[in-house]
């Protein structure tokens, strides 16, 4: 597993990759190693298993169990999968750059929401923008 640090810049890095299905598996990966730093932070062990086909999501589930919270990027999760279905079904089609960087806008919101949720407990009971976190920022 990554340094935090370390997942922020690859993931700010791989749009600028030549091989599209390349860097959108790279950035399901990154999205996964994000959420396997949350499990292991609560004392937990990151599954292996799969959900819908993907461990992200799979991931996602183990790391919202008795987290209702956590639930706040079920949705940045599954919009991860769809781009990585967008541009590995179709790496030629002419919308793909831009795939690519909406993929990476989504893992690196991921990246954010999980990082926040680290520091401040109570992120994602209302949304991602929470005063909480903008609060500590200044």
């Amino acid at each position: 597993m990554r340094p935090l640090p370390e997942i922020e810049r690859r993931i700010a890095a791989v749009g600028a990759a030549p091989d599209p299905a390349g860097s959108a598996a790279e950035l399901l990966l990154l999205g996964e190693e994000v959420l396997e730093h949350w499990i292991v932070a609560r004392g937990d062990g990151p599954t292996e298993e799969t959900r819908e086909g993907f461990r992200l999501l799979a991931l996602h589930r183990q790391g919202a169990k008795g987290e209702p919270s956590f639930n706040a990027c079920r949705e940045t999760c599954r919009e991860l999968v769809y781009h990585y279905n967008l541009i590995t079904m179709d790496p030629s089609h002419p919308e793909t750059e831009r795939r690519l960087a909406m993929a990476a806008l989504v893992a690196n919101h991921l990246f954010l929401f999980v990082t926040g949720k680290m520091q401040v407990d109570k992120l994602g009971e209302f949304c991602c923008s929470s005063r909480p976190l903008h609060a500590n920022a200044g």
